[in-house]
């Protein structure tokens, strides 16, 4: 039997293109993480904001009727921001300043990466990740995922993400999350 032939396509969009269909990118990252539908309204807010940081970008995968059914943003991290400040706390509680600073400075955070489930499984994540990180011109990227085995840290193991902070809480979230990052480019 033969594997189908992806029909997604995968675009780069706009701050003010991602603002037309915010609505339905969020809706696919609430069923991407399974997470209740009232997240939308707390989650719009914080995705506009981060669509005005510096080096702000997305890309997205579109199907057959052009409907999103992945997504990718991310933006330069900066001292300031709540995500950076997190993880500036997690790592010099257990890492030397060095170390601290060789990652936390000049890095693209990737915020959001996310396929629908009916879409995974067939490499969309991958390409999503690497079309995102193309052309992006921070030395280094970081980002945070829940731990445990997943298809996502199969997929950031997989393109060399290497482990900077483990077992980590965010304020807010009692679940413990790594924060992973890699030099760039992803080859």
């Amino acid at each position: 039997m033969t594997a189908s032939p992806r029909l997604e396509r995968i675009v780069e969009m706009t701050a003010a293109e991602l603002n037309v269909r915010l609505g339905e990118a969020l809706a696919l990252y609430v069923t991407a993480m399974n997470y209740p539908p009232g997240t939308v309204e707390q989650r719009a807010p914080m995705w506009l904001a981060h669509m005005m940081r510096e080096d702000w970008r997305c890309v997205v995968a579109l199907g057959e009727q052009d409907e999103l059914v992945g997504i990718g943003y991310g933006y330069r991290g900066a001292a300031g921001q709540w995500w950076h400040e997190q993880v500036r706390r997690g790592l010099m509680a257990v890492a030397p300043p060095t170390v601290v600073e060789d990652w936390l400075t000049d890095y693209f955070e990737l915020t959001e990466l996310h396929v629908l489930p009916r879409a995974q499984g067939r490499g969309l994540g991958e390409d999503l990740l690497r079309r995102l990180m193309e052309g992006v011109p921070s030395s280094r990227v970081l980002l945070s995922t829940p731990e445990g085995p997943s298809k996502a840290w199969r997929l950031y193991r997989r393109v060399g993400f290497v482990d900077v902070l483990r077992h980590y809480q965010f304020t807010g979230d009692p679940r413990p999350f790594a924060v992973l990052g890699r030099v760039l480019p992803i080859v």
